[in-house]
């Protein structure tokens, strides 16, 4: 089959499908993406460049549409080059988010389109308002439900659509739902597993150590912001470690945005240790950046309590490959994360912004062993049977095979 991927940050969510179609060793994969390092034999990328906008008429509410149809235009012209150069897909997968899909069934009406359905977007019962401190006016509702305009015309293309959970399926309208299919996402459980020894050996991150008689409490965010619960993290330090001096805790995540609100000057990071200064021991806490895959496997497999916090928003692939991994987690109680906790069987819950709830349910898991192991092993039980890749692999083959109408061919 010919396959046409499409995301501005190429593998984005594909790569583990990319390399089970490269191993069937029969298929024509192209992918639209803007230019990155990332690379993978046997995938040809076609790059294309979105320019830097200036947009002071452009009204703050229509802001991401217009970035939207700018990034769709460009998109097709780049299809319409495909297509005179003679490649026609037969089937376009990509992730809706941007607007890179909007326009390539103009191009290719006969091709059916798979498209990824993150999120949308509510004033009520959801991220937004959850977090008092950060309270959000009438005024700006507007501005919010403006930012499913994107998902609003990808439904409009009477196409095909994926979701990765219950809940997010959930957030969209009732006559949406019949367009989109719950394909839940997994992860490498033969990569991301416990490691019986490394909790005998020194975790070494640059000149932080954690020695094996240590405690290690690890949280891992793409970036350290509000909307993934760095700022409850923060402020459960002073508890956690004044009761317990054998204590580490390794906060992996960027100084960047992802989502939410910036600061008018400097980072969230930043924000919150000039709040704690002299609070806690910063000797025992580090803050790497983001870092390598391999040194966030071994920290998660090391941790003896790991936190996951966030609004009541997508849940992070991080909470997948820490079940994976057999970590003994405390997690925010929002409907998003329930649907993979399981209240003392696999996780701990806590109220997402309460430090001193998180503090003391972080020292239960280090401290009562038995729930400690209990944990760990329903974790890893629970990844076995809900997140195997092979299973996210094999749904996803069959919606190809559905849409197409195409065999699906045995994994290689």
């Amino acid at each position: 089959m010919k396959y046409l991927f499409v995301h501005q940050n190429f593998p984005g969510q594909y790569l583990h499908y990319l390399r089970h179609l490269l191993a069937q060793k029969c298929h024509d994969i192209v992918f639209i993406s803007e230019a990155n390092k990332n690379s993978l034999p046997g995938v040809r990328r076609v790059l294309y460049k979105f320019p830097k906008m200036e947009r002071e008429d452009v009204h703050a509410n229509a802001r991401d549409y217009d970035t939207a149809a700018r990034r769709a235009e460009i998109v097709a012209q780049t299809a319409t080059n495909l297509k005179h150069l003679g490649f026609n897909p037969d089937v376009i997968v990509g992730h809706h988010g941007w607007g890179e899909l909007l326009n390539l069934p103009d191009i290719w009406p006969d091709t059916p389109l798979l498209g990824y359905f993150e999120f949308y977007y509510s004033v009520h019962g959801q991220d937004v308002g959850y977090d008092p401190e950060f309270p959000i006016t009438p005024d700006r509702y507007p501005r919010i439900r403006a930012m499913n305009v994107v998902n609003l015309l990808a439904l409009a293309l009477d196409q095909h659509g994926q979701t990765p959970t219950r809940w997010q399926l959930t957030r969209y309208p009732d006559w949406a739902k019949q367009r989109i299919t719950l394909m839940p996402e997994g992860a490498r459980l033969d990569v991301c597993k416990p490691d019986p020894r490394a909790h005998k050996q020194t975790l070494a991150i640059g000149n932080f150590r954690v020695e094996p008689h240590e405690k290690l409490v690890s949280f891992v965010t793409r970036n350290l912001e509000p909307y993934r619960g760095f700022h409850t993290m923060m402020r459960a330090l002073p508890e956690l470690l004044s009761k317990r001096p054998d204590l580490k805790v390794v906060m992996v995540g960027g100084d960047d945005v992802s989502y939410g609100a910036r600061l008018s000057s400097g980072t969230w990071r930043e924000h919150m240790q000039r709040e704690l200064a002299g609070k806690y021991d910063a000797s025992r806490v580090l803050f790497p950046g983001q870092v390598s895959y391999d040194i966030y496997l071994k920290l998660l497999q090391r941790s003896d309590a790991h936190v996951y916090l966030t609004y009541p928003f997508v849940a992070s692939w991080s909470l997948r490959e820490a079940l994976a991994c057999g970590c003994a987690i405390v997690a925010a109680d929002v409907e998003s994360v329930m649907e993979f906790i399981s209240p003392g069987r696999n996780g701990l819950l806590t109220p997402g912004l309460n430090p001193k709830r998180l503090a003391e349910n972080v020292l239960e898991v280090l401290e009562n062993t038995a729930l400690n192991r209990k944990l760990r092993a329903g974790a890893r039980r629970y990844a076995e049977r809900h997140l195997n890749m092979d299973d996210h692999i094999a749904a996803f083959d069959a919606k190809i095979g559905e849409i197409t109408g195409a065999p699906v061919l045995a994994p290689a």
